[in-house]
């Protein structure tokens, strides 16, 4: 792999991680927000938990494509191609 090549993906990678990084960073400062709203206004209900729940799945998923798909998916591409290559030489 070239080394250009490499330096994209690494750059590619770290602004995956940073933006995931972002992402908690608001997902934690709004909920709280709306915990304390909740918590200040006593609607009887805690209703801060369904937007806690719903934006926590996508956060979650944001998180396993940021660190499964960076860490397994570069490394499987990169094999594949190695593999597909190796491959044309033979046939």
């Amino acid at each position: 792999m070239e080394r250009n090549e490499q330096y994209r993906q690494a750059k590619k990678r770290v602004e995956n991680l940073f933006g995931f990084y972002i992402h908690l960073a608001v997902y934690l400062l709004v909920n709280s927000m709306l915990f304390i709203i909740n918590f200040l206004t006593d609607a009887g209900n805690w209703w801060f938990l369904f937007p806690l729940g719903g934006w926590g799945a996508g956060l979650f998923i944001h998180g396993v494509t940021t660190w499964v798909h960076s860490s397994i998916g570069y490394d499987w591409k990169e094999k594949k191609i190695q593999e597909y290559m190796d491959k044309d030489k033979k046939g």
